[in-house]
C-alpha cells in the first residue's frame, strides 16, 4: 500500500512539474510577444514622428499630417495596452489633440516649393517623400483612410516627387552651363524634360518648366552648332596651313 501511495505522489509531482513548466513557458512566450509588439509599435511611433518632423518644410496638406498623427496615436494606444504608464497616457492625449487639430484643418497643400540647399538635404527630402507615400499606402490598406483621400494625397506626393527630381536636374544643368559643359547640361535638361512629360496629368508647373527646358535646350543646340562650326573652320585652316607648307616652293641656298 505504501508503495502505491509513493508511486501516486511521484506521478502527481511529475504532473505538477509538467504543469508548472508549461505555465512558465506560456508566460515566457507571452512576455516575449509583449516585448516584440512593444518594440514594433515603438518603431512605428519613432518612424512616424521622424516623418512628421521632416514635413515641416514640405508643401503637404494638414489632412496628411493628421493621417500621420493618427498613425502614431494608434501605435501608442497598442503600447498602452501592453505597458500602460503615465508617460504613455500623456503622449496619447497630446497626439489626440494634434491629430484632431490637423484633421479639422481643411486647407490644401501649399503650392510653394523650395528646393533644399545642398545634395544631402535633397536626398533626405526625397527619402521623406517616398516614406510618406509608403505610409499613406499602408494606412489605406489598413482601412484608416478612404480611397478618395488616398488618391488625392498620393497624387500630390507624386507631383512633389517629380518637382524635387526636376528642380535638382535643372540646378545641376544650370551649374554645368556656367562651366561651359554644354553636353552635360543638355543631358540634365533632357532628363528633366522626360520626367515632366511622363506625368499622367500636366499642370501649370509642368507647362512652365517644359517651356523653359525647351528654350535652354534650343540655346545649347545652337551653341553646340557654333562650337562645331568653329572647330571645323579651325581644322580646315590647320589643314590648309599644312598643305601650303607642303607645296610651298623650296628655298634655294
Amino acid at each position: 500500500m505504501s508503495y502505491a501511495i509513493i508511486i501516486i505522489l511521484i506521478v502527481a509531482l511529475l504532473i505538477a512539474a509538467i504543469f508548472i513548466n508549461a505555465v512558465q513557458q506560456h508566460r515566457q512566450k507571452q512576455e516575449a510577444e509583449r516585448r516584440t509588439e512593444l518594440a514594433k509599435q515603438r518603431g512605428v511611433v519613432d518612424e512616424t514622428e521622424s516623418v512628421i518632423a521632416a514635413t515641416v518644410n514640405m508643401p503637404v496638406s494638414s489632412r496628411l499630417i493628421g493621417v500621420l498623427h493618427n498613425r502614431a496615436l494608434n501605435a501608442l494606444r497598442v503600447m498602452n495596452e501592453y505597458a500602460g504608464t503615465s508617460e504613455l497616457k500623456n503622449r496619447i492625449n497630446n497626439t489626440e489633440q494634434a491629430a484632431a487639430a490637423a484633421l479639422s484643418d481643411d486647407s490644401s497643400a501649399p503650392s510653394e516649393f523650395t528646393l533644399p540647399d545642398n545634395d544631402k538635404m535633397i536626398i533626405q527630402y526625397i527619402q521623406a517623400v517616398k516614406k510618406l507615400r509608403i505610409i499613406l499606402r499602408s494606412e489605406h490598406s489598413k482601412g484608416q483612410i478612404d480611397s478618395k483621400v488616398f488618391l488625392d494625397e498620393d497624387k500630390q506626393l507624386e507631383r512633389l516627387q517629380v518637382k524635387v527630381n526636376v528642380e535638382t536636374l535643372i540646378k545641376r544643368g544650370r551649374a554645368a552651363l556656367q562651366t561651359n559643359m554644354l553636353g552635360s547640361a543638355r543631358q540634365y535638361f533632357e532628363k528633366a524634360k522626360i520626367a515632366l512629360e511622363n506625368q499622367n496629368t500636366q499642370d501649370d508647373y509642368s507647362s512652365t518648366k517644359l517651356a523653359q527646358l525647351n528654350e535652354w535646350l534650343n540655346e545649347i543646340q545652337s551653341n553646340l552648332k557654333n562650337v562645331n562650326a568653329q572647330d571645323r573652320a579651325k581644322k580646315q585652316e590647320e589643314e590648309r596651313d599644312e598643305l601650303d607648307e607642303l607645296f610651298a616652293p623650296k628655298k634655294k641656298w
